[in-house]
């Protein structure tokens, strides 16, 4: 009778320890499922924005009022700096980044590409902050006499269009010049060392260009384009983060009445983040508007005017509708 006891015993004992492991696995499935899941929520709080050298989205960063807002909502940025807008709108597309800023051509380019981008608001016209520039002494007097020449320029950016409507104004086609297509960092190394005859580009490169070499502006955008920055997000983030679309377009709001009122203190605050001189910055930050703009008819219907011209130059592969990038 004892032996039937004890094997009893050691059968409820052996039932009891495998119902208590069963259990620990079912906790530990638990616990990795609740630890995925907290993973996957704080993943879905970072923000990702891409910045070029240059905008408000500078001053931003510099100031830390966003990041200080969205912390308090349970929100992480990370901000990820690009050479130009077609690069900075190519790690949109494939998803790398969620919101950024680009001149007007870098979005037709993209849209053009397929990119999932929609317009948020843009920047007044600043025609003066951009320009075509030649080194000192150069024999080039005049757009004019661009022809057949090398002239740098990052391709799909908001200079590009400067380059075609600048040329059309001199009587020079477009395939009567030699382009060459470099970001701004190798741009000036070629302009420097002449391996290109001129430069099409924007503030703040430009104003460290005459200020540093003392290069010739034979034009800038005054009279030919509008040169509007906009803020561009994925569709599917702006659709999904409406609250972050508000915090940000507020936040740069008020960073943009700052900076009009205080444009030394905003070349002070830059210039060691983005390793340009004072002077460069406060001749940048005086030809440039400030105020954010809401996206509205008139914007859609200029920027369809440089898609078609773009299209027309076969330098888009297809015909685009920038209406469709906007928000219902």
């Amino acid at each position: 009778m004892k032996k039937y006891q004890k094997l009893s015993f050691l059968i409820l004992s052996l039932i009891s320890l495998m119902m208590v492991a069963a259990a620990c696995g079912s906790n530990s499935s638990d616990n990795s499922a609740n630890t995925a899941s907290n993973n996957s929520s704080k993943e879905n709080k970072v923000i990702r924005i891409g910045y070029q050298k240059y905008g408000t989205v500078n001053i931003l960063k510099a100031k830390g009022t966003l990041d200080q807002r969205l912390e308090a909502e349970g929100y992480k940025i990370t901000w990820t700096e690009f050479p130009g807008g077609p690069q900075l709108l190519e790690a949109l597309n494939v998803g790398s980044i969620d919101i950024g800023h680009t001149g007007e051509a870098p979005p037709i380019f993209a849209q053009a590409a397929d990119a999932p981008l929609v317009y948020l608001a843009h920047e007044p016209a600043s025609p003066t902050s951009e320009g075509i520039i030649v080194p000192k002494g150069s024999s080039i007097k005049s757009v004019a006499d661009l022809k057949g020449k090398k002239v740098a320029l990052n391709k799909g950016s908001n200079v590009h269009y400067l380059l075609v409507k600048a040329l059309e104004k001199a009587g020079v086609d477009y395939n009567d010049i030699t382009t060459v297509f470099l970001p701004p960092g190798d741009a000036r190394v070629a302009f420097e060392n002449g391996s290109v005859d001129a430069w099409v580009i924007w503030d703040p490169f430009l104003a460290a260009a005459q200020t540093a070499t003392g290069g010739t502006l034979l034009t800038d955008g005054k009279d030919l384009v509008s040169n509007i920055e906009f803020y561009l997000a994925s569709r599917k983030f702006a659709e999904s983060n409406e609250s972050v679309i508000t915090a940000f377009k507020d936040e740069l709001n008020k960073i943009d009445e700052w900076a009009a009122a205080n444009q030394k203190e905003v070349a002070e605050l830059l210039s060691p983040q983005l390793g340009i001189d004072i002077p460069s910055l406060e001749l940048a930050a005086a030809r440039r508007g400030y105020g954010l703009n809401p996206i509205d008819d008139s914007i859609i219907e200029a920027q369809q005017k440089i898609a078609d011209t773009f299209f027309g130059l076969k330098l888009i592969p297809k015909e685009i509708q920038v209406k469709e990038a906007t928000l219902k």
